[in-house]
């Protein structure tokens, strides 16, 4: 590849990543309905191969992923919604377990002063609240209710995602094999198989990832509820959600769930037993699902996932936290095969015959 063809493709990348950053805000259904075609596609190639034809087997594999998906919200959404309403009705009171328990033990003990007063006026502004809009919900839904664009904007892309679902997923071999023809004949050979080693790469990854999210969700949730959190569903699955940054959901889950924990139980009795239920979780993701699931598809330190995402969220805000991880699991195939590479070089190995001693 001669340089001003090294140029070419450097400015490609760049262009490209300059169109990503300013068509973010529209890219959500986008992505969403790839990574739903790119996770379906192995399925629906496997019934290809069993001589089903492809309409149908993207028929079978398309229903399938809308009922999970539909399964899901009919089962969690509503019993998330409760507890947020519950949180919601309680949170005077803890507030008032807070005023005349925690605060004047914290003043006579830690010698905190004020800090009673701030919190009897947080106190009264949220009871004029409550009497004036009826609520934090209240005015949850009329802020949402004079928001009619994002309502629509929610529902089209509601609507959306299945429609791009179903035609890249029906399409997506096409789509792949156009993308490939498009590639000079030169470097064509090295790009479908560093394409074909990021896809086992991001796709075992990723697959097996969602596994392990759902499995701590499910751990901590049923952990949660059999120490008699009212709040278990909403703080395990917060906590199995976001556990693909390394130990955040660990961290993430204790302090939720140990607040929540010191103001329905009123006291730090249950806090042995928080901690005991995200420690157990966190055993079985080192010791079974993550070897098991996910294993050491990409290859990389928990350091540089956490800095993959904090990059991606600061360039490209949500959307960039979502494509962190396959970015880099991608990227890290690049890297390995230009260590390769440069291992082949002469710069590395030095001239031939140069290794005589003097």
């Amino acid at each position: 590849m001669s340089d001003s063809q090294k140029w070419l493709v450097l400015a490609g990348v760049v262009g490209t990543g300059w169109i990503i950053y300013l068509l973010s805000p529209i890219l959500m259904p986008f992505l969403m309905s790839a990574l739903l075609a790119y996770l379906g596609d192995p399925l629906a190639d496997r019934l290809e191969a069993h001589r089903v034809p492809r309409a149908l087997a993207v028929g079978v594999v398309f229903v399938g992923l809308l009922a999970v998906l539909v399964l899901l919200a009919l089962v969690l959404v509503p019993r998330l919604e409760q507890q947020i309403s519950v949180f919601i009705q309680r949170f005077p009171e803890y507030l008032a377990w807070i005023k005349g328990t925690v605060m004047p033990w914290a003043r006579s003990h830690l010698g905190l002063e004020g800090s009673l007063k701030d919190v009897a006026l947080i106190q009264r502004v949220l009871a004029e609240h409550w009497s004036q809009a009826g609520g934090i919900a209240a005015w949850m839904l009329a802020s949402v209710s004079r928001s009619g664009l994002a309502v629509l904007g929610w529902l089209a892309n509601l609507v959306l995602v299945p429609v791009l679902t179903f035609y890249l997923l029906r399409d997506w071999d096409l789509l792949t094999a156009r993308v490939a023809a498009l590639l000079p004949h030169a470097v064509r050979g090295t790009a479908v198989q560093l394409a074909a080693e990021s896809d086992r790469v991001l796709g075992g990854f990723l697959r097996g990832q969602l596994l392990v999210m759902l499995g701590l969700g499910i751990i901590y949730t049923t952990g949660l509820w059999l120490i008699g959190l009212d709040f278990a569903l909403l703080i395990g699955m917060l906590a199995g959600l976001v556990s693909f940054v390394p130990y955040l959901g660990l961290i993430l889950g204790i302090l939720v769930a140990g607040t929540a924990s010191v103001l329905q139980f009123q006291g730090p009795d249950q806090l042995i037993w928080v901690a005991l239920v995200f420690g157990l979780g966190q055993l079985a993701e080192g010791v079974v699902l993550t070897p098991k699931l996910v294993g050491n598809r990409i290859g990389l330190h928990p350091v540089a996932v956490i800095f993959a995402v904090m990059a991606g969220a600061q360039l490209y805000g949500f959307l960039g936290v979502l494509l962190a991880l396959p970015v880099a699991a991608v990227g890290m195939v690049l890297v390995r095969h230009a260590y390769q590479r440069y291992c082949e070089t002469e710069l590395y190995a030095g001239p031939a015959g140069g290794a005589g001693g003097a």
